[in-house]
């Protein structure tokens, strides 16, 4: 009892973290609370999670399979890099023609918010890597025992955790913009590319010390 215990308690505690920065599900997650309610936001929160289910429960078999695929760890971080910049792109072009934006977020408020989470966590390729290296860790560290079913208490822990945080920012960040109009006119335009240029710059940083420093000191 006191092992499933401690595994839903860690798997909600790194979970809940993890899914509080702000990235471009739970922004999206925010467009659908703000214009559909919270019904539609719930949906849209299962299919994010239904999607972390899998990539949780196989990072958590194969972590250390995954940690020695060098290739494929490389390929998400130089993914990682032009996705962030084409999300910044993205959200600047739409909010610069309202009209735009508004036939591209009618048109996409047209399918399933469920669906939407789904689709948009597919491409959440960075939750590869922090999965597997926090999985790799937790075991090895023993703080959390992954034997017969005691692995499905944590996978529940940390799926109530992503479900949990991310509700929680969604409508604390849609009262605060309701509370700010005029700070919430610059949100769309200003703030998230620019927010996503940030995340480009650093994942870029990341990747040049990991993959080209060592390269260049050699010459």
């Amino acid at each position: 009892m006191l092992k499933k215990a401690q595994n839903i308690s860690v798997g909600f505690l790194v979970s809940f973290i993890g899914s509080i920065p702000l990235g471009y599900l739970n922004l999206a997650g925010l467009e659908i609370y703000t214009k559909s309610g919270l019904h539609n936001l719930v949906f849209f929160l299962f299919g994010v999670i239904f999607v972390e289910t899998f990539v949780i429960y196989f990072t958590l078999l194969f972590a250390k399979q995954l940690v020695k695929n060098k290739k494929l760890m490389k390929i998400i971080d130089f993914f990682a890099v032009i996705f962030m910049f084409v999300l910044a792109y993205f959200f600047y072009s739409n909010a610069t023609s309202t009209s735009g934006l508004s036939s591209n977020l009618n048109s996409y408020l047209m399918y399933s918010p469920f669906v939407i989470g789904v689709i948009l966590n597919c491409f959440n390729f960075l939750q590869l890597p922090f999965w597997t290296s926090w999985n790799l860790y937790l075991v090895n560290s023993k703080y959390i025992t992954t034997e017969k079913k005691l692995k499905y208490y944590y996978i529940a822990g940390t799926l109530i955790g992503v479900f949990l945080g991310m509700l929680s920012l969604i409508v604390t960040l849609q009262h605060i913009f309701q509370r700010t109009n005029q700070f919430s006119e610059y949100i769309m335009p200003v703030f998230i590319p620019l927010f996503f240029v940030l995340l480009g710059s650093i994942q870029v940083f990341k990747v040049y010390k990991k993959y080209f420093k060592s390269t260049a000191l050699e010459f």
